[in-house]
This record gives structure tokens, C-alpha cells and sequence, in this order.
């Protein structure tokens, strides 16, 4: 009597149909977060054509490792965790620098018409300032304090421990408000959005 036969195995077929619908769902959900990538982009670049590059190869890599998301997780970290990593082993490497291209603070913050013009005015006025961190600083504040991040996700994104995102934040903070006084003190200090949930 011969064995039963062997079905194709179930394991493999379960991970192409799992990967097929990680890749649907991500084509779903980067639509959702290309305006906030590209502002990420600005702000590590500070070049326009550079931004755009950036992004482009972030929904490319992003559907290319599909597989690697896990559901239930937030989408937006994993996206700004491939498009700073993108940033570090790629773009930055061709010393991109700023002067070419520059883009206005005011033009990187559009916040699709969700906030009052007075709310927009002082951002505005607070990004600005921001341009002008290094890098390190500069990264951690727009994760913590334009995407509300907490200091864990900062920290995994840019992979490196928590202390030294408090720290980056801490100086940039310092930074900030030689110049903004007390605008830079109400809206960047630790008493505010920082004590929800970043500890």
C-alpha cells in the first residue's frame, strides 16, 4: 500500500499569503504617512530634491521587505526606522550639504491644514530654530516633538539608548531657548507634551 501523498507544505504557503498581505497593507498605509516622511526626510537633508529621493526609496525598501513588518505594530516608526537608516548608509555618504536647495521651514511644516494660523506661525518660528542643531539634536527633537514620539521609539529608531536621546533633547532644548526665551519654554519644556509618555 502506497503512502499518502504530501501536500505542498503548508508553512510556505502560509508565509507567501502572509507576505502578500504585509505588502497590501503597507502600499495602504504609506499613503497615509508621505507627508510626515518627507518632513522627516527635510529635516535630516534639508534639501528638497534630496527629501524626495529619500522618500521614494523608503516605499521602495518598505515594499521590498514587506515581509519583515509585523502586524499590529505602528507602521510610521518602522517607515522613519527605514528612512533614517536609508539616510545614514546611503545619502549621507555623498556628504549632502546644506546651502543647495534649502527648504524653508515654513514650507516643511504643512500640517495639512489642521492647525490655526497662529499655531502654524509659532512652529514655524520654532523649526527654524531646529534647522539650526546638528544633526544628532536636530533628529530627536522633530521625532519627539512634531511626531510625538516617545524617548523608547526615538531612541529605537535612531538606535541608540534612551539617555541619549534625553541628553540630545535636553541640549537641544538648552539651545532653543537662548533665542525663543520664554516661547521656546512653553512649548518645548519638559513640563509640557514631554511629561506624556516620554518618560
Amino acid at each position: 500500500m502506497e503512502p499518502p501523498k504530501r501536500s505542498a507544505a503548508p508553512g510556505r504557503a502560509n508565509a507567501a499569503e502572509d507576505a502578500i498581505a504585509s505588502e497590501e497593507d503597507i502600499r495602504a498605509g504609506l499613503s497615509q504617512h508621505l507627508t510626515r516622511l518627507w518632513r522627516y526626510a527635510v529635516v535630516l537633508s534639508r534639501q528638497r530634491d534630496v527629501a524626495d529621493d529619500l522618500v521614494q526609496a523608503t516605499c521602495v525598501r518598505a515594499l521590498e521587505r514587506a515581509a519583515q513588518f509585523t502586524a499590529g505594530t505602528r507602521l510610521d516608526r518602522w517607515l522613519f526606522a527605514i528612512l533614517h537608516s536609508i539616510w545614514l548608509n546611503e545619502v549621507r555618504s555623498r556628504r549632502v550639504r546644506m546651502g543647495q536647495g534649502f527648504v524653508d521651514a515654513d514650507e516643511t511644516l504643512v500640517f495639512d491644514g489642521a492647525h490655526e494660523t497662529e499655531t502654524h506661525i509659532l512652529a514655524g518660528q520654532v523649526l527654524q530654530r531646529v534647522q539650526t542643531l546638528p544633526e544628532a539634536q536636530r533628529t530627536a527633537v522633530f521625532l519627539a516633538y512634531v511626531e510625538g514620539l516617545s524617548y523608547r521609539e526615538v531612541a529605537e529608531i535612531l538606535e541608540v539608548p534612551i539617555g541619549t536621546v534625553m541628553s540630545r533633547l535636553a541640549a537641544a532644548r538648552a539651545k532653543l531657548a537662548e533665542g525663543m526665551g520664554t516661547m521656546a519654554g512653553a512649548g518645548l519644556s519638559g513640563s509640557g507634551r514631554l511629561g506624556n509618555g516620554n518618560e
